[in-house]
């Protein structure tokens, strides 16, 4: 069993910074991808970013060259700096790690983007 432990989340300004932080624990090993998704209210989950476990990267269209993702493989730990964030950013963040067939979720974090 593989458990997502995610934080970070909170209410922030237009314009300004958050980094989330999710964490993996259980019978984990070798290479395999994390990432984060989101859903805001009344829409569907969506792709933020992956990393792969040699580090490949794959961004939304939307949040490139705002949002990073990150990986300490020794930590099995995914993180997400989020820089200039705006208002449709606002969303349930959720980690999220693919283990051979099985897909593994956080219990997801909110980020609110309001002035």
């Amino acid at each position: 069993q593989v458990h997502l432990v995610e934080s970070g989340g909170g209410l922030v300004l237009p314009g300004g910074s958050l980094r989330l932080s999710c964490a993996a624990s259980g019978d984990i090993f070798g290479h395999f991808t994390m990432g984060w998704y989101r859903q805001a209210p009344g829409k569907q989950r969506e792709l933020v970013a992956t990393i792969t476990g040699d580090g490949r990267t794959n961004y939304a269209d939307s949040v490139k060259g705002r949002l990073t993702i990150s990986r300490d493989k020794a930590k099995n730990s995914v993180y997400l700096q989020m820089n200039s964030l705006k208002p449709e950013d606002t969303a349930v963040y959720y980690c999220n790690l693919e283990y051979g067939w099985d897909d593994y979720w956080g219990q997801g974090t909110q980020v609110t983007v309001s002035s």
